[in-house]
């Protein structure tokens, strides 16, 4: 055997113990997954990502290896899940810009208390839905409200309480009860 077939073999051997590129997820188990490679065979690789990542069947990974042992450094095609979890109070902020939050499918927001502070808060909606045990609104200067139409229904009582009141109508006004009491 000359000594170019010897280096020939090696390298051979070499190329077959590192790999470099996609391989497809088979099945997901917590930090480790088993993956396919292009010839076909199967291994397990380690999740080596910054972020963490839960693959999902069928996911594209980026993977690395070396005598056997695999490792995910990078996502090609995903639909798993990215989680971010941090430990302890966590600020977000855009120095000297705008922070936008978006998902194609929404956004949520949860937790046991939400505040919203700002000296001006916008809403723009196709149609706004409000569902509340109780609600409760102090404004200390003008309350307006523009609609086209307004409907309130209340099961119970109802009360309005002003200093004065005026009901101005353009056209029909229509009051409806058993008995009204007015004085």
């Amino acid at each position: 055997m000359s000594e170019g077939t010897v280096v020939r073999e090696r390298a051979a051997s070499v190329r077959a113990e590192e790999y470099l590129g996609p391989a497809h997820v088979l099945e997901a188990r917590g930090q480790a997954v088993v993956i396919e490679l292009p010839e076909g065979e199967s291994a397990e690789a380690t999740m080596a990502l910054a972020i963490p990542y839960a693959p999902a069947v069928g996911d594209v990974l980026l993977v690395i290896g070396r005598g056997g042992r695999f490792y995910v450094i990078g996502v090609l095609h995903g639909t798993g899940k990215t989680t971010l979890e941090l430990q302890g109070d966590v600020d977000v902020r855009a120095a000297g810009g705008a922070l936008r939050l978006s998902g194609d499918r929404g956004v949520e927001l949860r937790g046991p208390e939400v505040d919203l502070h700002g000296d001006k808060v916008r809403v723009f909606a196709g149609s706004l839905v409000q569902k509340a045990a109780s609600l409760y609104q102090r404004v200390t200067d003008l309350f307006s409200l523009h609609a086209r139409e307004s409907h309130t229904v209340v099961d119970g009582s109802a009360t309005t309480k002003a200093k004065s009141a005026t009901v101005l109508t353009e056209e029909t006004m229509t009051i409806n009860g058993k008995e009204i009491h007015l004085g």
